[in-house]
């Protein structure tokens, strides 16, 4: 026998109160949204990785074709050699991380968070400055990723429901640590 009872969720934005129900199925959603977002930088890294040596410079080189504000940094940045030899490791590694947390619902806000700065930078670093190309792809996926953050998707069928759990001197982890529930969940 189950018990059913109401998922509500809210806060206040801007003095506006935002109050909304959860479908009885969001929960399942909000898992394969984080398992699927989570694959889909997995299997970015992995093919960073699958093709070795991976090199950011052409990205970075090739930023100022693009209309972004940011594009003469990154074309600096594509210039300075320690920081592309940095950029050939970071962003294949990063990639890796953050997909397997997400995948296994382990450290899922600190996770999530990575990936919408990761491709936050990326969605700066190729806009073409075309009014139709501010919603590109990147930015969806930059949404995608703070969405399973803003809900705790690590707490559905993730580990991160357990590890808040574990005792630390007789107190659940982020009771004796509050400052985890940011980078949990």
């Amino acid at each position: 026998m189950s018990t059913k009872t109401t998922n509500e969720f809210g806060g206040e934005f801007g003095g506006i109160t935002l109050l909304g129900k959860a479908h009885s199925l969001s929960a399942l959603f909000i898992v394969l949204l984080r398992a699927t977002i989570g694959g889909m930088i997995l299997f970015a890294g992995l093919g960073k990785v699958s093709e070795w040596p991976f090199d950011a410079s052409g990205y970075l080189v090739h930023a100022p074709d693009a209309a972004s504000p940011v594009s003469g940094l990154y074309a600096a940045m594509g210039s300075t050699p320690w920081f592309v030899e940095f950029a050939n490791v970071f962003v294949p590694a990063t990639q890796l991380l953050i997909g397997t947390a997400l995948i296994l619902g382990a450290f899922v806000r600190l996770a999530a968070l990575g990936g919408a700065m990761q491709m936050t930078l990326f969605y700066l670093g190729g806009w073409s400055g075309d009014f139709l190309a501010l919603f590109d792809s990147t930015l969806v996926y930059a949404m995608v990723f703070l969405t399973v953050a803003a809900f705790g998707a690590g707490r559905v069928l993730g580990l991160d429901a357990y590890i808040e759990q574990i005792q630390v001197g007789g107190q659940a982890l982020v009771e004796k640590f509050p400052a985890l529930r940011y980078v949990l969940g």
